[in-house]
């Protein structure tokens, strides 16, 4: 491979130390840990040493930002059981909001401490598929064919595959109207899919390194990494855009609770405030995620396909409905995926 994406590909969550470029340290220093989901790892390695430089050239202190990637679900859960995070990273609202309920680590007006809901960006969901598309696959409807096996992330460890499940049930409820055809469709959707990997860059491993199935289902932001960085090591990929998908908004909190006992409040707020600025969000398009500053969109629309879209607010009932009906134990998901594997 040509750059990084395979060492990212076998990393795990491997924790990553990054000053700012050329920095000396001066009279203090301090350690952020970012606590992040699988797929932005690539984003953050390069968000760290911009923040960090501007940080020391504004404050003379040097920030060590260290990263944690997995699958965001399983991410939160370590932060509830006790991993050190000063701020949370994630792509889903849910896996902010148990820190939350649990022990109160992140504020509860959470959303309300940074724009747009506290989501510095988006992406959508869309498909992978081998280059020249041998399976002829456009839309979600393809993905439930007897000579179709997909790929995704367990939806109840990973928010890229809860995104997936919750794109192709708003998909079903779209086209057929009903709860009942959109539960048999997805059922349809998931007995296609040969194993359901822990998070986001797993999935893409079993896609691309071992080269299981015909279709990955993942956020843009990784399809565009893996058909750039993959390109002429291999057969190669193409990324299909569906019908319709899923707006996935990347929301971002402080450990309050952690960032408190370790005196980094004000350097964890700045941190996440910086994902915001003009310079941040340029990094954020740089690496294929949606930003949210017009001007920063506009100079890389090109990039970005028209797509429709709806999100779970709009269209689902919001995360509350979504969680209790579809992700709670013994809910939706969990019939769907013993009725998948009869």
């Amino acid at each position: 491979m040509r750059s990084g994406l395979m060492v990212a590909l076998v990393a795990g969550g491997l924790v990553f130390g990054v000053t700012g470029a050329g920095a000396e340290v001066s009279g203090t220093e301090v350690s952020l840990l970012n606590v992040s989901y699988d797929v932005s790892r690539e984003l953050y390695k390069d968000i760290n040493p911009a923040f960090a430089a501007s940080w020391q050239a504004a404050h003379g202190e040097t920030v060590t930002i260290k990263q944690s990637h997995g699958g965001s679900s399983k991410q939160a859960l370590s932060v509830a059981a006790g991993l050190e995070a000063d701020v949370v990273t994630m792509n889903q609202a849910p896996d902010i909001d148990i820190l939350v309920e649990r022990g109160g680590l992140v504020d509860g007006k959470w959303r309300e401490a940074f724009p747009h809901g506290a989501a510095p960006y988006t992406t959508v969901t869309v498909f992978l598929v081998r280059k020249g598309n041998p399976k002829g696959i456009k839309d979600w409807s393809d993905l439930v064919r007897d000579d179709v096996q997909a790929i995704v992330p367990n939806p109840k460890t990973s928010g890229n595959g809860r995104y997936t499940y919750l794109a192709a049930w708003g998909y079903a409820l779209d086209k057929f109207a009903g709860e009942a055809e959109a539960r048999a469709f997805v059922t349809r959707l998931f007995a296609n899919v040969p194993v359901l990997d822990g998070g986001g860059r797993g999935a893409t491993t079993t896609f691309t390194q071992r080269d299981v199935g015909d279709v990955l289902i993942t956020f843009e932001n990784e399809a565009a990494l893996i058909a750039r960085e993959l390109e002429g090591s291999g057969p190669g990929f193409d990324i299909v855009y569906p019908s319709v998908s899923i707006e996935a908004a990347a929301p971002v909190a402080v450990v309050g609770k952690v960032a408190a006992r370790h005196g980094t409040k004000t350097q964890a707020k700045a941190y996440l405030d910086f994902l915001f600025s003009p310079e941040g969000q340029e990094i954020i398009a740089r690496h294929d995620f949606r930003p949210r500053d017009p001007e920063v969109f506009a100079r890389h629309a090109a990039k970005y396909p028209v797509i429709r879209t709806f999100s779970v607010e709009s269209a689902l009932g919001g995360w509350d409905k979504v969680q209790k009906l579809h992700f709670a134990d013994g809910g939706l998901f969990d019939q769907i995926i013993i009725a998948a594997k009869r």
